[in-house]
């Protein structure tokens, strides 16, 4: 399943990451983002924006989880 979010909430990522457990998503400005165990995998890039976006939503789940 693949879902556009238009505007970046971490929050609201990381709970539709996590109630979904595998599949895809973009981030409008951002890029595509594949997750897997309710996890966002690392993406296969050097763009620091991804990485830093790929970082927090995956911190924001640990801290629900918590």
């Amino acid at each position: 399943m693949l879902r556009e979010f238009t505007i970046y909430r971490p929050r609201q990522v990381a709970r539709f990451v996590k109630t979904l457990f595998k599949g895809q998503f973009t981030i409008a400005g951002i890029g595509e983002f594949q997750f897997d165990n309710g996890k966002v995998l690392l993406p296969d890039t050097t763009d620091l924006q991804k990485m830093t976006v790929f970082k927090e939503i995956n911190g924001v789940i640990a801290t629900m989880q918590a």
